[in-house]
């Protein structure tokens, strides 16, 4: 099995109590089966403590989260005490993983970094350099016809954005063009207020889209063209795998074409590199989070 990931991918680093926007408050943390088995073990008052903290349901287990809604083995000083006191390698499944995702195909399994993590934003947004995808592990592998047409249109849309010789306004437009896909003249503002909300601060950010045509080419600050080009291709490459199971890669290239320019919009009023890391954040957790949200943006994508 091939494994590929983009060339910062490596370099991640988690910023444990100097994050911000904790991972361990707000989200419902779930514990695999084998995870659980190993905490039902654990000796002492530590282990009182952990497996008390534990609610046990028909669907499985899950962190009960305490009042401030934080996982409670989150200490006041933002740091996890399961990992202080036992160690790292006694994380369940999905807090091992975080912020990572994978895509999976036949013979080949892709993985990235997910941008409601901030640490995970500041690093794709800070880097300069056009993003490379790189071998983790080299293996032959055989793909299918499904997967070599959306590998291939995906490797062509990523050279399209990396074309610094254009704007990336102009770039964005020829990967629409590219795909046949026109985005719809629809009130984008209206469509993201009505999605499942997280943050109840997301509805004063996507105020900042009211009365704008994202049908229309968007103006891109010089400051930005680099951070919001590498959003795109994260975008690209998180979601475009996605179409094999819907058929739907015009859909799918068009949903990353629409958040670049959501997110160009939610800057425009604050072009900064500081400011444009925290919209990604939020961006990333109210949308790629919620298949919900990311469903209804399809449909509404296609609504004409």
């Amino acid at each position: 099995m091939k494994l590929m990931a983009p060339d910062y991918y490596g370099r991640f680093r988690c910023i444990a109590d100097r994050c911000r926007h904790s991972c361990c408050i707000g989200w419902e943390i779930d514990i695999d089966p084998d995870t659980r088995e190993k905490y039902r073990h654990i000796q002492g008052a530590f282990g009182k403590r952990l497996n008390e903290g534990i609610e046990d349901t028909p669907e499985g287990a899950h962190f009960r989260l305490l009042q401030d809604e934080r996982c409670p083995m989150l200490n006041k000083n933002g740091l996890c005490d399961l990992i202080t006191t036992i160690g790292e390698q006694h994380l369940c499944q999905i807090c091992a993983d975080h912020p990572r995702f994978r895509n999976f195909f036949s013979e080949r399994t892709e993985v990235g970094l997910g941008m409601c993590c901030e640490a995970a934003a500041a690093l794709i947004l800070q880097s300069r350099e056009p993003v490379q995808f790189v071998a983790l592990e080299e293996a032959q592998e055989q793909l299918t016809d499904d997967e070599e047409d959306l590998l291939a249109l995906r490797s062509h849309l990523i050279a399209i954005l990396q074309n610094r010789t254009l704007p990336l306004e102009q770039r964005l437009e020829q990967v629409l063009k590219e795909t046949q896909f026109p985005l719809p003249t629809l009130d984008w503002h209206k469509i993201y207020s009505d999605l499942e909300r997280l943050d109840d601060a997301w509805d004063t950010v996507i105020a900042q889209l009211r009365g704008k045509d994202l049908s229309l080419p968007c103006p891109i600050s010089y400051a930005l063209q680099i951070p919001l080009e590498q959003f795109a291709v994260y975008m690209l490459w998180r979601h475009m795998p996605a179409a094999l199971e819907d058929g739907d890669m015009q859909g799918h290239a068009a949903f990353c074409v629409l958040s670049v320019k959501v997110l160009a919009a939610l800057c425009m009023g604050n072009p900064t590199l500081e400011h444009c890391i925290e919209a990604a954040r939020m961006y990333s957790s109210e949308i790629e989070y919620s298949q919900e949200n990311m469903d209804a943006l399809l449909d509404a994508l296609w609504s004409e």
